[in-house]
């Protein structure tokens, strides 16, 4: 259903509604009106490039870095998406583009993105959704995991967080445009297993400090989530 997503597949991929406000979801679409696009297969690797058929901002022009500001500036906000991903580096943002009949084919995302400088290791993809779901057709997002493939479509100013090495398409899109913002994150838990162990006591202390505020058991686990966090982090 068009601005819905399915049961989350995993504990691995986080839907945040709402991550842009009304007034920067305005900014961005406007500023997009007038943006020059370029081909997307640009930035694509040898084989991804055979299957990526979109557009995307062109980096340097004026509008680029006014609304690729608002994004990063709503990812480092949302705590859940701070919490959950643990991030040391990003990606710059890029900004999409699906036209009638465009789409990207199955593919995983480069490991190492950047040049030697600035290098980014993608352990996790985000996609923040620009156009009102309601607006085109196709354009979903298909993340593979465990041989089961989730869609997602949502609401225009939602993002969704997962992992970047599973198996992943957009499908094509048959009526509208759909724009979206997409960045990389290098998180300091390279082992997505361990983020999800990390993030479910997370949960734990939060669930356990509701029932019985900073109990003994509260304690624990917040030790024990602080120690393997040093234990696992890359930093």
């Amino acid at each position: 259903m068009d601005g819905v997503a399915p049961q989350r597949a995993s504990a691995l991929i986080h839907c945040i509604p709402a991550i842009l406000g009304p007034d920067e979801l305005a900014a961005i679409q406007s500023k997009l009106q007038n943006a020059a696009f370029a081909d997307g297969a640009s930035t694509a690797g040898w084989s991804a490039r055979e299957v990526k058929r979109n557009l995307q901002v062109t980096p340097g022009m004026p509008e680029y870095e006014q609304v690729a500001r608002i994004v990063r500036e709503a990812f480092m906000r949302s705590g859940e998406l701070q919490t959950a991903l643990l991030p040391a580096m990003a990606t710059p943002v890029l900004f999409n583009r699906y036209a009638q009949g465009m789409e990207y084919g199955p593919h995983v995302d480069t490991p190492v993105m950047g040049s030697m400088s600035n290098a980014v290791r993608s352990d996790i993809a985000i996609t923040i959704f620009l156009s009102d779901p309601r607006s085109y057709d196709g354009g979903e997002l298909t993340v593979f995991m465990n041989g089961v493939g989730s869609q997602f479509k949502l609401e225009a100013g939602a993002a969704i967080a997962y992992p970047a090495h599973t198996l992943h398409h957009v499908t094509p899109v048959t009526r509208g445009v759909r724009d979206a913002a997409v960045l990389w994150v290098q998180s300091q838990i390279r082992d997505p297993a361990q983020r999800e162990i990390l993030w479910d006591m997370e949960n734990a202390k939060h669930l356990t400090f509701k029932r019985e505020g900073k109990s003994a058991t509260f304690d624990l686990i917040s030790k024990s989530r602080a120690n393997l966090v040093r234990m696992w982090a890359e930093v």
